[in-house]
Parts: structure tokens; C-alpha cells; sequence
């Protein structure tokens, strides 16, 4: 597994200073590109977008059994321990099929509003959510609300499939209002060498099996290998947490459960002197 993430761009050099500044024109990408699945980093959001539209209707279904059903417990958990609370303005970046912003809206309650973004018009096609949750076509790197429009963030699983980690986190802290918090879920290879081959076997052999047996669409067990590749190419949990702070977030953690699911909470600083 990397220890920081990959950079597409001009390449280090000798000199401190001119790090500094290649570093800032540098594509920040979660892992690097999957050959089995697109040749080069230029066609992953086109590759990712589309496989996540002709699948979109077996998500909810193969997501049951990849979690063993306690997806939804896990969501609204994991949320109410980031600090989310009845009457908040709550942004679910990459909404997909409304798993996580489903639990969010449960958690807000009437007084709040859940607005959902995501690139895959698919799957948002597909998503079941309460009454006045919107749901808007974007990415994590360019998202359509203004400044300070919300006070909570949140995403499930969808930071590898981001195109620039940089980039996605600093839109996260523009549309948070000071002192808005964000939490980030997903899946990360454990350290230990038996339980990386224990998950890899279920999410890589299992997994793609009964999807197969389950799903209508002949792309859904592709998405699934995919789904365990990415998380055993993704950037460290250490390099995340770095990029989420320089990114100007404060306060940046990381919980684990199980071993596996890491759920990374940060702050905007409420005030620039903080």
C-alpha cells in the first residue's frame, strides 16, 4: 500500500522551494492507475462514471450482502460520533443510490436539509431518498453550492474513486460554513498480512461471486474487484489525514472499526487565527 498518495505531474527535484511549488500544480490522486481496468489516469472519471451508471441498479442489493447487512447501522453511527445533529444543512458527496444520506436525513430530522451531489447520473437515478433531499450532478472536486452553504459533510466509501484528493478537500472546506465538520467513511486494508488476505479473499472471491448470482447486470461483478482494488492501491491513512490538513481542516482523526472501516473526521477552523 502507498505510503503517501500518488502525484501526476512535474516530478520532485533537489531543491526544497521548487518542491513547494511543483507540489501545489501536482494532481493529488488517491492510487494510481488500474490497468486492468483503464489505461491511464486522464480516463478514470469516465471509466468510473460509466461502470457506476450500468450498475447502479444492482448497488443497493450487492451492497447488503458486502456489508452483511449492517451498512445502515454502521452509516448512522459513524455519523452521529462525526457530530451530526438534528437541524443541520448536511452535503453527502458522492450520494450514489442515498446509503449515507438516507441515514443523514434520519439524523437532521424535518428541521434539517440533506443535499446529495454526485457525478453518476445513474445511480442518483436510482436513489431512494426522504422527501426533500436534494440531489444534484457534480464531484467532490467542483461541487455546485456556494461558499459556506452547510454545516456538515459527509461521504460513503467514494474517496478513491475522487480524481484529486487535494482539490476534492479544499471544495469540502469552501462549502462548509466555520466550524462545519466533514466525515469521510471508507474501507481500508488492514495491516496485518492475515487479515489483508482474509478480506481480499471475501471482497476479491466472494463478493464477485454472488454478485454474479444476484445482480441483473453483467458489469456488477467487474465493479466489485474494482471495489477491492482500489482499496488495496489507495493512499495510506496517514497520508489522507495529511492531505485533509493541509487542506486547512483542524482537529483531523481517524476511528477505526473492526480493523477495516476508517471514518475521518475534521473541522474548518471557525475564525483564521485559529
Amino acid at each position: 500500500m502507498p505510503v503517501y498518495p500518488h502525484y501526476i505531474g512535474v516530478g520532485p527535484t533537489g531543491n526544497p522551494r521548487l518542491n513547494e511549488v511543483f507540489c501545489a500544480a501536482m494532481v493529488q490522486v488517491p492510487h494510481g492507475p488500474l490497468k486492468d481496468y483503464y489505461a491511464h489516469e486522464a480516463d478514470r472519471h469516465d471509466w468510473v462514471r460509466q461502470i457506476f451508471d450500468q450498475t447502479a441498479g444492482d448497488y443497493d442489493r450487492v451492497e447488503r450482502v458486502m456489508a452483511l447487512g449492517s451498512g445502515s447501522w454502521y452509516r448512522r453511527r459513524a455519523l452521529t460520533r462525526a457530530g451530526l445533529r438534528p437541524g443541520m444543512r448536511v452535503l453527502d458527496v458522492g450520494v450514489g443510490t442515498g446509503l449515507t444520506a438516507r441515514e443523514g436525513a434520519r439524523l437532521v430530522g424535518s428541521s434539517g436539509q440533506v443535499t446529495g451531489v454526485d457525478p453518476s447520473a445513474g445511480m442518483m437515478e436510482r436513489a431512494i431518498v426522504p422527501a426533500g433531499v436534494q440531489l444534484l450532478l457534480g464531484s467532490a472536486e467542483a461541487i455546485p453550492l456556494p461558499a459556506d452553504a452547510v454545516d456538515f459533510l459527509s461521504m460513503g466509501y467514494a474517496l478513491r474513486h475522487v480524481a484529486d484528493l487535494s482539490v476534492a478537500f479544499r471544495e469540502f472546506r469552501r462549502v462548509l460554513v466555520p466550524g462545519g465538520r466533514i466525515c469521510i467513511l471508507e474501507i481500508t486494508s488492514p495491516a496485518g498480512r492475515v487479515g489483508r488476505a482474509l478480506l481480499k479473499a471475501y471482497m476479491r472471491g466472494v463478493v464477485p461471486v454472488v454478485a454474479r448470482c444476484i445482480a441483473r447486470h453483467r458489469e456488477v461483478p467487474t465493479l466489485m474487484r474494482y471495489y477491492w482494488d482500489t482499496i488495496e492501491a489507495c493512499a495510506s491513512p496517514g497520508a489522507i489525514m495529511a492531505s485533509i490538513g493541509d487542506a486547512g481542516f483542524v482537529d483531523v482523526k481517524r476511528t477505526v472499526s473492526l480493523g477495516v472501516f476508517s471514518e475521518y473526521c475534521a473541522r474548518k477552523p471557525r475564525s483564521l487565527s485559529e
